[in-house]
């Protein structure tokens, strides 16, 4: 069945948006990537608007605004563009401004500076408030206080100290932003968990991995209905903010899903960190143990852990992973 309409653009649909896209097609615009798919009736592949590929004749072709509407008209993803992969990648002026706060979590990159090493502070802004739903400068912030809570919790400065070497004026304004992040004074979170949350590409979409000092504990993509219900989940379990940062836990499982999908790699090693009852955890290591391609029903699983009336139980435990 194909998609409604709002998603298909054709020159019966809207001929004008269909000769910007073909014109972006066949210029290979990158600022496009993202914003359509091509679909080409003769290969039956899509493609995004730099794919190298000989570029198809008018009349082979149909755009897409999402990649799921492309899958859902029997279009399967260029081998060479990637697709489902690459449409999603952050643009390269973007990997910079990102680098550059990595580069220097101490430091708070202005409008200027952006500038300064040839990057638009507006694409930045808005790749950041369509991708992860805040602006460039709260994710800079998330980085800095992460790495003030790091510094404060090593114990080897004082709250001024650490305030001043991050770039605040003023302890008082340090303050109110570590308190609005990370939900307690400075002295009062030492004892506090944080949760880091990073976005990657995958071939089958974007996704979120979460972790903390113990292990990975969310690994999701970014457009499941009831996202925001497990991020409030893990907080209250773990009684944890969750803010922008990486750890060698979601570095970790960032390169093992690479592998994944390269076919390099069927066993997982990164540590996971589950909060969750005796029971629910007893569940959850039955399900690592189900070998790769394999499957097993809840009823499988309840007899694993010797408890072979609990169907019911082990299906909610399922339900919480």
């Amino acid at each position: 069945m194909l998609p409604s309409y709002d998603k298909v653009v054709t020159p019966d649909t809207d001929s004008a948006k269909f000769a910007d896209y073909y014109r972006a097609l066949s210029e290979r615009q990158s600022s496009y990537v993202g914003i359509f798919f091509a679909g080409v009736k003769t290969t039956h592949i899509f493609c995004i608007a730099t794919c190298r590929a000989r570029k198809p004749k008018k009349e082979n072709v149909e755009f897409f605004t999402d990649y799921k509407a492309a899958l859902s008209a029997g279009y399967r993803p260029c081998k060479i563009c990637k697709p489902t992969e690459n449409s999603e990648q952050a643009p390269e002026q973007v990997t910079q401004a990102i680098d550059l706060v990595r580069n220097n979590p101490k430091q708070k990159i202005s409008d200027f500076e952006l500038r300064q090493n040839h990057i638009s502070p507006d694409l930045v802004r808005r790749w950041f408030k369509n991708h992860y739903q805040i602006t460039f400068h709260t994710f800079q912030r998330m980085y800095r206080i992460n790495n003030a809570f790091i510094e404060l919790k090593s114990g080897g400065k004082s709250a001024t100290d650490t305030a001043l070497d991050h770039g605040y004026d003023s302890l008082s304004g340090f303050s109110y932003t570590y308190k609005k992040l990370m939900g307690n004074s400075p002295q009062k979170s030492m004892k506090n968990n944080v949760i880091l949350i990073h976005r990657f590409t995958t071939p089958l979409g974007p996704m979120f991995a979460c972790a903390t000092d113990e292990g990975l504990c969310l690994l999701e993509f970014v457009d499941r209905k009831k996202l925001e219900t497990e991020f409030k989940d893990l907080q209250r379990l773990l009684k944890a903010e969750i803010i922008t940062g990486e750890n060698d836990h979601i570095r970790s499982i960032q390169e093992e899903i690479n592998q994944y999908f390269n076919g390099e790699l069927t066993t997982f090693n990164t540590k996971i960190h589950s909060p969750g009852t005796e029971f629910q955890n007893q569940v959850w290591q039955a399900l690592q143990s189900i070998p790769y391609g394999q499957t097993r029903s809840y009823q499988d699983q309840a007899n694993i852990i010797n408890k072979p009336k609990a169907v019911r139980a082990v299906a909610n435990a399922n339900g919480c992973n």
